[in-house]
């Protein structure tokens, strides 16, 4: 938490400082020059949004996934919680296993399709600014694009070898072996869970791998939302009154988006994304406080999209708890499993990182146990990854 609070502080600095760098009053000129098309940008988010929320939804099996306007909300709050809340952009994605749970997907399985929909997030954005470099060598080989080049591709490299032994992990029992680490942590009714069920979800993450068809449905959509990100910068140069190309946009959107996955830690990648900006934007000729436009252009969109993500998590957690202890039509379905958790902790910005992260990942696995009647029904959900991934 120290660190986080401590870099968003640091980034905010950065940001300040590059804007009176830049020229408040320029700055100040471009973002009003955009307005009221702020509006149609934001919006415009949307598509590279749905994209990525319909990628996911193919990773979930299909005998219990939700319907595609569910899982788009979920993405929502998803994205809305890695965005403006420090949690090491993970924090979203365990709540989202919570939420895609409730709706009728077992456990196992709804760990198993946001830990692969991240890796397919990562691989496709990879390829993604691998094809911006090679765009950007094509149109200029001169020192400053060389540089810039060599240095993406470096990261780049550095990124891959990790996200190639992350894979490998998943295939050998990663949550398995995870629970002896786990022991000097976690209290020993949350570890005997995740003890339990790590297996089943190494199962669903390696069914779900195996599953060709289902793989090659989910990564050219991801891939799509990433490369749709280009309408964003296209649409912001078009209101400053100075088009640039498709190319262009692209190229600027694929090096910022490698930007914000090498400081992944960093909150919402403050200062390194504005900075990345304005360095970019040197190579096509873009004055500072252009590039610091685009940039905030996208803060504006992160805020405006994201604030009202946080307030829907909010109501769909208070929902569920006010919810929970009443019997429903057919019986106790809403079970008091998960009262050794308390969220509001976890939804409280706060709380330290690790805590919360943590509080998230247990409410997630408790959260198995939310449909359960009986030990039969617990067999059946062990055999259910392989069952639903292979239809």
């Amino acid at each position: 938490m120290r660190f986080a609070v401590a870099a968003a502080f640091l980034g905010f600095l950065l940001v300040v400082y590059l804007i009176i760098d830049s020229g408040a009053a320029q700055v100040a000129h471009a973002m009003l020059v955009i307005g009221w098309a702020l509006i149609p940008i934001t919006l415009y988010h949307l598509i590279p949004f749905t994209l990525s929320a319909l990628s996911w939804r193919e990773l979930l099996p299909p005998a219990s996934r939700p319907r595609t306007v569910t899982v788009i909300w979920i993405r929502w709050i998803r994205e809305s919680i890695n965005t403006l809340l420090p949690v090491a952009s993970i924090g979203g994605d365990v709540a989202s296993m919570r939420l895609v749970h409730l709706r009728g997907v077992p456990g196992a399985q709804a760990a198993s399709s946001v830990i692969v929909d991240t890796t397919v997030g990562v691989v496709t954005q990879l390829i993604f600014v691998l094809s911006g470099v090679a765009l950007l060598l094509m149109r200029s080989t001169d020192r400053n694009s060389l540089l810039v080049a060599g240095t993406v591709l470096l990261a780049t490299g550095i990124l891959f070898v990790a996200i190639t032994a992350f894979v490998v992990l998943q295939h050998r029992g990663l949550f398995a072996g995870s629970t002896k680490f786990a022991r000097r942590l976690m209290p020993a009714k949350w570890l005997s869970a995740l003890t339990a069920r790590a297996p089943m979800i190494d199962a669903a993450v390696v069914a779900a791998y195996r599953n060709g068809p289902v793989m090659l449905r989910a990564s050219p959509l991801r891939f799509l939302g990433w490369a749709a990100g280009t309408g964003e910068i296209w649409l912001v140069m078009h209101s400053l009154g100075q088009p640039i190309g498709v190319v262009d946009a692209y190229i600027l959107e694929s090096l910022g988006s490698g930007v914000r996955a090498a400081t992944f830690m960093l909150p919402g990648a403050l200062g390194a994304l504005e900075g990345s900006y304005i360095l970019f934007g040197a190579m096509f000729g873009l004055p500072a406080d252009t590039a610091l436009a685009i940039s905030l252009s996208k803060r504006v969109r992160e805020l405006a999209l994201g604030v009202p993500g946080l307030l829907l998590w909010q109501y769909v957690e208070g929902r569920y708890h006010l919810r929970r202890g009443k019997p429903n039509a057919r019986g106790s379905r809403d079970t008091d499993v998960d009262s050794a958790v308390n969220l509001q902790g976890a939804r409280a910005p706060g709380i330290a990182v690790p805590d919360s992260i943590q509080l998230l990942a247990n409410k997630a696995i408790e959260g198995a146990d939310f449909q359960r009647s009986s030990t039969s029904a617990a067999t059946q959900e062990a055999d259910a990854p392989q069952s639903d991934y292979n239809r």
